[in-house]
Parts: C-alpha cells; structure tokens; sequence
C-alpha cells in the first residue's frame, strides 16, 4: 500500500518556500481553489441571483475571501464583528453580505445594520432587541434562521436539530414573519443549517424541500414574498481517500428539482443562496509540518512542529486528515505511527496508527485537505504560536498571506 492522495509540491517548492517562511505554515493552492469555486456557481446557474455567501469562519483570511469575491464573485457569511471588519476590508458591502449569529451582541448588530449587511436573526426574541438596538427601527429587509426539529436528521459533526441550539422552530417561524410584517419590514429571508460536512447529495434536496414548502405556506399564510431562501451549507469533502467527494452538479440538480416542483408560479420565484466554505476550499489548503522526533515505547511516535494550534480537527472530531511525506509519496506504507504536536495533551495527534512510510527526522510532512476549518480554529494553548498561511500562485510563485505570529504578539494583550 502507498499514498493515494496527490498534492501539487515538489520537495524543491516546499524548500524554497521553508527558506522563508519554517514550518509548520498552511499552504492554499490558488488556481484550482478558484476553478471548484466556479464550478459550484455553474451548478446553480440555473438559480437567478445565486450567490454562495462563503462562510468566512472556514478561512477568515482575506485575500482567500477576496480571491472568491474577484474569481468567482462570491459573497461573504460573517457571523462576529470581527468578520464583519473583515470582509469590509475588502470591499464586501450590502447584501453581498449576510450576517448570520447566536448570542449576538448589540455591537454586532449595529455593525450589520450600518454594512447593509443581510441580517439573519436566531430567535424570535431577537426581533425586538434589534430594533432597540437600532432605535425604535428595523432594517427593510430581515431574515430568520429555521431549526426543523425532529422533521430532520442532523449529522454527526452539527448534531440532531432538536438538540441544537441555533433558530426558531415552526411555530415560531409563522409568528417571526407576522411581527415582522406588522412592524415594517418589507423584503424578507428565510434560512437554515443543518449538516455539517455532509457526503450524501440527497440530504440537500431533502432539506430543499422542506426549505421551499415552508418557505411557500408561510408566503401564503402570512401575506409576504420571500426575496431568497439561504439553504445553508455543509456540503462535505471526501477526507479518506476511500470517500467520494459529492457531485456539485447532482446537488445543484436535485434542488433544482424541488425548486421547479413547488414554485410553479412565474411571479413567485425566490432566489437560491447558499453559504458553503468547507467544499469550496478545504481540499486545496495543506498544513506544512516537518518530522522532529521518534518516540518507541509502546507504540511508535513521529513527533512534528505542528501541533492542535495549527489543526484542531482530529483532536476535536476525530477527524480523518491524509498524510504525505515529501519525497515518499510511492514509498510502501509499512511502518504504524502516531504522529503527535507538541502541547500537553494527550489527544494533539493528526493520526492514530496510521500506516505511513518509513519516517525520519526532517521529514517533511504534508497534512491534507485543510482548507477550511483548518489554520481558522488555531488557539494558543502552551503559548503556542499561529502559524503563517502562504498562497501558491499559478506559476509556481507564492505569497505570504499571513505571517507567523511571534512572542511580542501573544504578550501585547498581557498587563506586566
């Protein structure tokens, strides 16, 4: 058995960029990141006025938002003020901006409010502490987010709607829209989130489904047109080498399906948005690390310099991420390792006996599929830095898209 998962890096790249920049650092390779983010457009382009809102949380770098906003013209879902500055920035403005929160502060709103930003409200009590917020007033246009309950299954990663503690349930949908109404409020939203890291295509036209007819009844019930219906995210990426990454165009054609089937009129024709992040980027970011120990006690250990900090995900989740080693990439996978960071705990490890090739010290490593949810849910645990994010260009070139935090920068916070 070999490595069956490719990455675009010869050891002389990645030398030449460690000259620069040591590792542990994550690495975005920019062509094809853009080429999928088209192609998720194209399987919607039968959806007048889609728009995938990226979820800046999966990267909040800003030339990776950027770079989706100038290539494929994408929008941005930001849920802090943090992310709002963010994607102000760049230039993000409007509704190319939807503001999607929990527990959110006055702060927050009054940032949304002031972007144009589309807000996207959690709970129908919100309702009234945004228009405190703002003054006595409520934006022209507002959205609320949809907890299906038991009329939907969760998955692993998000959990069972019921158990959740994000949106309104049914009921509260139909009493949202109607104070809404009374108070003002002109154009209208409707939104919800229920997978994560999702690989089964029908489970999105399945939520389609429920999305549109609910979306219709409350039309009808209420007396409103719904300007779009945010179908959310959670389209996954084929981590294992054994998975199959879902199809955009499957997707986007079965919820095309359920669209034509339920909003028959010409005159009632809501826009489609999604606000996908992980599909989008995830498979075309690597986390850079190098081989600086071997432990044999009871098991065999490769120690790297990266650790939790940089990648969180198979301490977090137990999370499936591939490994590469530079140079080894057709050498048999003979040899059983845990390859384990650094920090004080005993589940920093990004493999657990993982069949891998022969490992020496200086090895370089090659984590995969860490394009999202990646560098993103980095902390400092040990005083542990945040490493640097590099952007691969087509030609070979790169560009330091964030540098290495540094000890000046995790003490500025700190009162001496």
């Amino acid at each position: 058995m070999t490595n069956s998962k490719s990455h675009p890096f010869s050891k002389s790249q990645l030398d030449n960029i460690i000259k620069a920049h040591p590792t542990p650092f994550h690495i975005y390779d920019k062509k094809p990141m853009l080429e999928n983010a088209q192609s998720f457009n194209k399987a919607f382009s039968w959806a007048k006025g889609y728009t995938n809102y990226f979820a800046v949380k999966g990267t909040p770098t800003p030339a990776i938002v950027k770079a989706l906003k100038d290539g494929a013209g994408y929008g941005a879902d930001c849920s802090s003020l943090t992310e709002l500055l963010l994607v102000e920035k760049i230039g993000l403005k409007g509704e190319e901006i939807m503001f999607t929160s929990n527990n959110t502060t006055a702060q927050e709103y009054e940032k949304a409010y002031e972007l144009g930003a589309i807000i996207n409200l959690d709970d129908i009590s919100h309702i009234e502490f945004l228009e405190e917020t703002l003054g006595g007033k409520l934006p022209e246009m507002l959205s609320f987010r949809y907890n299906p309950g038991e009329a939907k299954a969760g998955n692993t990663i998000i959990g069972h709607p019921a158990d959740a503690k994000y949106g309104l349930t049914t009921d509260q949908m139909y009493q949202a829209y109607e104070i809404a109404k009374n108070k003002g409020v002109k154009r209208f939203g409707i939104h919800t989130m229920v997978a994560s890291n999702e690989l089964n295509e029908v489970y999105f036209a399945e939520t389609a489904n429920i999305m549109f007819k609910l979306a219709k009844d409350i039309q009808e019930k209420v007396g409103i047109k719904f300007d779009l219906i945010n179908l959310g995210g959670g389209i996954g990426v084929a981590y294992h080498p054994d998975q199959t990454q879902p199809s955009f165009a499957k997707i986007g054609e079965l919820i095309k399906e359920e669209y034509n089937a339920i909003f028959t009129d010409e005159n009632n024709k809501p826009r489609v948005v999604t606000e996908c992040a992980r599909c989008v980027t995830a498979p075309f970011g690597y986390l850079v690390t190098k081989a600086v120990h071997h432990k044999d006690i009871y098991k065999k250990y490769i120690g790297v310099d990266a650790c939790m900090t940089n990648l969180m995900r198979p301490a977090l989740y137990g999370a499936y991420h591939h490994i590469s080693v530079i140079g080894k990439e057709n050498a048999p996978c003979d040899h059983t390792y845990d390859l384990v960071g650094k920090l004080c705990e005993n589940n920093d490890k990004f493999a657990i006996d993982r069949k891998l090739p022969k490992i020496d010290r200086n090895d370089l490593i090659v984590i995969h599929d860490t394009g999202a949810h990646g560098h993103a849910m980095g902390f400092n645990y040990n005083g542990t830095l945040k490493s640097a994010e590099i952007m691969l260009n087509e030609d070979g070139s790169f560009d330091l898209i964030r540098r290495q935090e540094t000890i000046e920068d995790l003490f500025q916070t700190l009162v001496w």
